[in-house]
């Protein structure tokens, strides 16, 4: 793709993410970046990502065939406004933000509803910034597409196509559509994670028992609420009446749910858990939304030097590659105390069935 030119305006998690993954499917590519950290900028640069990196929206982002918005959403609006005199005709523009009504609008009002098509990956981590970016996170991750009244089917097309080449899975829905949907699988359990985590802060003993025993049920589920407060603000006063519906919904189901355990009605607090289980398990596999499916093993080592270098050189010697591989300091179901997790389903059978002709004690 001789002459391919990408800009980002803002360029952290998500936006060093895409263009990781746009640089390893075209090579050719021609990124230009815009960021008001310096530091993100260089390191761009220096890591081969960005082409070049400029300190203010200027016309070095004319000619670019496809632009995304990846600032905050208080930022969007002002840097539409800078960004639309250089803008080439030809130019699909683009954001990733979490919530689509609001830009839509504003891109109507400037009148750039024919080449906007709304952007959303669905994919994320509870750590923000560039340094944290890496083009996997958006391997068969869900890639929201919201298009214009105005934009035309072969740009939604030709972006679809370009989504599929990052790895992502493109989908087509109506903005509307989209900010209801996110705000019950995405922003709700934000709030919600963050609820129960305060929760026990309020709490928790002088001594801080809780924190201390709190061990992988409670992590796993609060994991999201060390996401950035930033954005997560915006993200709420964006999606503020979706958030609101099911946030109310959600009341009366734990009001329910609250006289269930009171009247101790053993049959109804079992379907409450039957029925949640059912559901949860029929959910499709595919690594999208902001909490990642994990592929993970727990194993038993001895409390000795060298015992968890012995198993990462035993997997790496059968070319495994670790994600990432650490001590579980608090169990609760898993007796092992070493947990590794692995970028793919299909390890899992391949680490245990080695580890454990090794003599290793392994928990699925």
């Amino acid at each position: 793709m001789e002459g391919f030119k990408i800009g980002f305006i803002g360029f952290g998690l998500i936006g060093g993410s895409i263009a990781k993954a746009l640089r390893a499917s075209i090579p050719d590519i021609r990124i230009i970046v815009y960021d008001t950290n310096k530091d993100t900028l260089e390191q761009a640069v220096k890591e081969g990502v960005a082409d070049q990196a400029v300190d203010f929206i200027d016309a070095s982002f004319s000619g670019c065939s496809y632009i995304f918005l990846c600032a905050p959403v208080s930022g969007n609006d002002e840097n539409l406004a800078t960004l639309k005199p250089f803008l080439s005709p030809s130019c699909t523009l683009t954001d990733v933000g979490s919530v689509k009504s609001g830009i839509h609008r504003h891109i109507e009002a400037l009148g750039l509803s024919a080449q906007f098509i709304g952007g959303h990956p669905m994919a994320g981590s509870e750590r923000f910034g560039y340094p944290n970016s890496k083009a996997r996170l958006l391997e068969n991750a869900y890639y929201i597409l919201t298009p214009s009244k105005d934009s035309s089917k072969e740009m939604l097309e030709d972006y679809r196509n370009l989504v599929s080449s990052m790895g992502a899975i493109p989908l087509i829905l109506d903005a509307s559509q989209h900010d209801f949907i996110t705000a019950a699988i995405s922003h709700l359990p934000h709030i919600i994670a963050s609820s129960l985590v305060n929760l026990v802060r309020e709490s928790d003993s002088p001594e801080g028992t809780m924190k201390m025993v709190a061990a992988g049920g409670f992590k796993d589920i609060t994991r999201i609420a060390s996401s950035s407060p930033d954005m997560w603000q915006q993200i709420c006063l964006t999606n503020v009446d979706n958030i609101i519906i099911l946030l109310d919904k959600y009341i009366r189901s734990l009001s329910s749910l609250k006289e269930t355990l009171s009247a101790r009605d053993a049959r109804s607090i079992y379907r409450f858990f039957d029925d949640a289980r059912i559901y949860r398990d029929s959910f499709i596999g595919a690594s999208s939304g902001p909490i990642k499916k994990s592929y993970s093993i727990t194993v038993d080592i001895a409390d000795e030097t060298g015992a968890l270098a012995s198993v990462a050189s035993i997997l790496a010697l059968q070319h495994i590659s670790i994600k990432n591989i650490g001590i579980v300091h608090n169990r609760e179901l898993a007796e092992g105390a070493l947990r590794i997790e692995f970028y793919e389903e299909k390890a899992i059978k391949t680490a245990a069935d080695i580890l454990k002709s090794r003599g290793y004690t392994i928990y699925l």
